[in-house]
């Protein structure tokens, strides 16, 4: 069985670097960090964008206007999104396309609450996808609040947010005020939406830890010290290779997960990117040196993305405690019929 990206998903992930690295390179990632009011717009036409090249409606089915693909092609998509910290609810309005009218074509922004809690661009959204197991059940809800309306509606406290690409809002509790819409759809389960969640998420932190190596490398190869490159120093290749086990470890394991769609494996492929990301990004601080700690390298960026979405829809501890239970389940079943655990 060959495990390797097809020629139709190599053409989809140069598809997705082409576009963004035109519609969103490098300037425009520094207008959104040096911003007056940090993260606060939503470039819409980028957005819509998006959704016409399909980057939300690509697991629907054909007949539902989707490309019909699955959770492998999501997940080179939100690891290119990853490399270049492309701002906004995009896992909320990718869950959303085909359940909230406009989400696919990206013209209905969509964030995201896992009850009350932290919800990223609340004052640009035009709806909420709430999916909350205690007072939601097992359907997700919508509630439209309206662009700017957003935080009004919702009692939304701001909040400073480490990233300045990521403003964030404290919800405490739902209004119950606020107009709930239907779901379109009837495949919302909110256990495989938050799942799928934190999964995106992972290949997110994925493009991240890759591009935080090129980055590292790419300083190692010009910088000069000594007389030479301090790449040729042990020490800062040390460092890279580090850097590099770690991205193919998540990588593998991001991918992996992708393929099987079990909880544990989301998990482990989420513990392992958050991972990757951060000691990535603060090593490539390190092989920077002094320059790393200036507002002007990207380093910084990809490092305070990393720490937010370490804490985004599936923390540390509750990816342990995934794991654990896993390993905690009874045996399964041997193919004699005999149910006896393995010694």
């Amino acid at each position: 069985m060959d495990f390797r990206p097809s020629h139709d998903q190599r053409a989809l992930v140069a598809g997705m670097r082409t576009l963004l690295a035109a519609r969103f390179p490098r300037e425009k990632l520094r207008e959104s960090v040096d911003a007056e009011v940090p993260g606060d717009a939503l470039d819409r036409s980028l957005w819509r964008e998006l959704g016409e090249c399909g980057f939300f409606s690509l697991r629907l089915s054909e007949k539902d206007g989707g490309a019909g693909l699955g959770l492998p092609e999501a997940v080179f998509l939100f690891e290119e999104a990853g490399r270049h910290l492309l701002p906004g609810p995009l896992i909320a309005t990718h869950l959303a396309a085909g359940l909230i009218p406009g989400a696919a074509e990206g013209e209905t922004v969509v964030t995201a609450l896992e009850g009350p809690g932290m919800v990223e661009h609340l004052s640009v959204a035009d709806a909420v996808l709430v999916m909350d197991l205690v007072m939601g059940g097992d359907r997700p809800r919508v509630l439209e609040v309206t662009g700017a309306r957003g935080p009004q509606a919702l009692q939304g406290r701001p909040l400073w947010s480490v990233d300045p690409t990521t403003p964030l809002h404290h919800v405490e509790r739902l209004p119950k005020d606020v107009r709930e819409l239907p779901l379109v759809g009837a495949d919302g389960d909110t256990v495989r939406l938050c799942q799928e969640a934190a999964l995106l998420t992972a290949a997110q932190q994925l493009g991240s830890a890759g591009r935080t190596l090129d980055m590292a490398v790419s300083h190692a190869k010009s910088r000069r010290q000594f007389g030479r490159p301090i790449g040729a120093f042990q020490a800062v290749q040390h460092l890279c290779a580090q850097m590099l086990a770690r991205t193919e470890l998540a990588r593998v394991s991001v991918y992996a997960a992708s393929l099987l769609a079990t909880e544990s494996d989301i998990a482990g492929a989420k513990l392992l990117a958050d991972e990757a990301a951060i000691r990535n990004a603060r090593d490539c601080l390190q092989v920077h040196g002094g320059m790393g700690f200036t507002w002007e390298a990207d380093v910084h960026p990809h490092l305070k993305r990393a720490w937010l979405r370490r804490t985004q829809w599936q923390s540390a501890d509750e990816a342990e405690e995934a794991l654990t239970r896993a390993l905690l389940d009874p045996p399964g079943e041997l193919p004699d019929g005999n149910r006896e655990p393995f010694e």
